[in-house]
């Protein structure tokens, strides 16, 4: 059994920009593999526009983050 010490500690905050990076990554993976597979032009710019709307939602949680959540 693991002593609470060795746990990492994560705080929301932490887990949410990093949950929000990865969905970044996965949906700019999909529109390359779409555009480089030739898939239907819908799916890779439908993959490209959630990576730019994650962006956009990345950046407003940090701003609002740093005022409310310290």
């Amino acid at each position: 059994m693991r002593e609470a010490s060795s746990i990492i500690e994560m705080s929301l905050k932490a887990f949410h920009i990093l949950f929000i990076g990865l969905a970044i990554l996965l949906s700019l993976g999909c529109a390359w593999w779409g555009t480089a597979n030739e898939v239907t032009p819908i799916f890779a710019n439908s993959a490209l526009f959630v990576a730019v709307g994650l962006v956009v939602y990345g950046i407003s949680f940090i701003r609002k983050a740093r005022k409310i959540i310290v």
